[in-house]
C-alpha cells in the first residue's frame, strides 16, 4: 500500500477534453465543446506531464466503449513521464485474470512499478451486452470477486488454482514471480453485492462524492465489513473541482457550464442513466433528479451536482475559492477518506490550478489536524 497517508490523483481524459463536461465511458452525451481537444498522445502527454509536475500521485484512466484501450494508452504515456503512476481501469469478465496479471506484471516491470489497477464490474447492461456479457448485476460482482482472487494471487507471486462458479483456473503463475512492486487493487460499487466484494478484496474502495453525511455512513459501513473479513481498506473519493481565486469566480464558471448544457443532451443522458442497474449511478442521479435547475444543484456546502446532468459516473464537483475547496476536501478527509481522484475542465489547465492552489492548502489543513 502507498506510504503517503494522503494521496491525490488526477483524471486522464482519454475520450477527448474541453471546457465542458460530457459522456466518458460511452459516446453518448459528448458534445463538440467537451471534445475540442482530441485524445491523442501529444495532448494526453501534456496532461500527464502537467499532473506529474503539479505533484499528483497517479492518473486514473476510464474504461468502456467510448474510451481508448487503457493498457495501450498508458503504456505509451509511461514512456513520456518519469514519476507519475497509472491507475489503469479494466473490466472484469472480458479477459482471463491470468492474462490481466501478465499485462499488469509487464507494465510494472517496464514502467518502474508505476501501476495500480481500478477494477470495474460495469453498471450499464446495454454496454455489457455490447461486449458480449449477459450476466445480471449480482452475478457480475460474484465474477469480479473471483477475478480479484486470482489476480491478487498471481501478482503477489503465487500459483493460482481456482474452481469457482465463473472461473476455472489451473496452475497459473507468472514467469518471474518475484514481487518487485505491489499492485494495489482499487474498486468501486455502492450496492450490497459490491460492498461485500470490497470487504474481501479491495485495497482502496472508491466512492463518488455525495454530501458528507452520506459519505460518512458509507465509510463506516464499509470499514465494518472489511473488519469483519479481517482486513483494513483505504477509501478514495472521486469528484470534480471548480476552484478559483474567489468563490464568485468559481460559481460564475459553474453557471457558464450549466448555461451551455443542451437540454436535449440532458434528456438523452438521463434516459441512458435510467437504463443502468448501477446503484452508484442511481445515487448520483438522485442528487439532481435529472433537472437542470440551478437552485437544486447545490446539494451540500460547495458541492454541485451539475456535472452529472450529462456525465455518467462521478457527477459532483466542489465549487468555490481555493480555500473553500481545500476546506471541504479536508472535511471529507476527516470522515475517513484517504485518497482523492480529482478532475476539472479542461484537464490540462486544471491540473496545474488544483495542484498549485488547492493541494498545498489541503495538505496544510490535514497536517494541522494531525498535529
Amino acid at each position: 500500500m502507498p506510504e503517503d497517508p494522503l494521496l491525490l490523483h488526477w483524471f486522464l481524459p482519454t475520450g477527448g477534453d474541453g471546457r465542458d463536461p460530457g459522456g466518458v465511458t460511452a459516446v453518448q452525451g459528448r458534445t463538440g465543446s467537451a471534445t475540442r481537444r482530441p485524445a491523442d498522445i501529444p495532448y494526453l502527454t501534456q496532461v500527464a506531464r502537467a499532473a506529474e509536475q503539479a505533484g499528483f500521485h497517479s492518473l486514473l484512466t476510464p474504461v468502456g466503449l467510448g474510451c481508448a484501450d487503457p493498457w495501450i494508452l498508458t503504456s505509451a504515456l509511461a514512456q513520456h513521464t518519469t514519476r507519475i503512476g497509472f491507475l489503469v481501469a479494466f473490466r472484469t469478465g472480458f479477459a482471463s485474470p491470468t492474462l490481466l496479471a501478465q499485462q499488469a506484471d509487464a507494465f510494472r516491470r517496464f514502467a518502474g512499478g508505476r501501476l495500480a489497477l481500478n477494477v470495474v464490474t460495469g453498471g450499464d447492461p446495454a454496454e455489457q451486452r455490447a461486449y458480449g456479457d449477459r450476466l445480471g448485476h449480482d452475478d457480475r460482482y460474484a465474477r469480479t470477486d473471483e477475478v480479484m482472487t486470482v489476480l491478487r494471487t498471481l501478482l503477489e507471486g503465487g500459483t493460482a488454482d481456482h474452481h469457482g462458479t465463473h472461473l476455472h483456473i489451473e496452475g497459473a503463475r507468472l514467469t518471474d514471480p518475484e514481487l518487485r512492486h505491489p499492485v494495489p487493487l482499487y474498486f468501486g460499487g455502492a450496492s450490497p453485492a459490491a460492498e461485500e466484494v470490497a470487504a474481501r478484496q479491495a485495497d482502496v474502495h472508491l466512492l463518488w462524492a455525495e454530501p458528507p453525511a452520506a459519505v460518512a455512513a458509507r465509510v463506516e459501513r464499509l470499514r465494518q465489513g472489511a473488519r469483519a473479513a479481517g482486513r483494513a481498506v483505504r477509501f478514495g473519493l472521486r469528484l470534480h473541482v471548480i476552484s478559483r481565486d474567489t468563490a464568485a469566480e468559481a460559481w460564475s464558471e459553474a453557471d457558464r457550464i450549466l448555461a451551455g448544457i443542451d437540454p436535449e443532451a440532458v434528456r438523452a443522458s438521463q434516459e441512458r442513466f435510467a437504463g443502468m442497474d448501477s446503484t452508484g449511478q442511481a445515487r448520483m442521479t438522485a442528487l439532481h433528479g435529472g433537472v437542470a435547475d440551478a437552485a437544486r444543484l447545490t446539494v451540500a456546502p460547495n458541492l454541485w451536482a451539475g456535472i452529472g446532468l450529462v456525465r455518467e459516473g462521478a457527477g459532483t464537483a466542489l465549487v468555490g475559492s481555493h480555500d473553500e475547496v481545500a476546506a471541504r476536501l479536508a472535511e471529507y478527509r476527516a470522515l475517513g477518506i484517504d485518497e482523492f481522484v480529482l478532475s476539472g475542465y479542461p484537464h490540462l489547465e486544471e491540473a496545474y490550478r488544483v495542484g498549485e492552489e488547492v493541494a498545498p492548502r489541503l495538505r496544510a489543513l490535514t497536517a494541522a489536524d494531525a498535529a
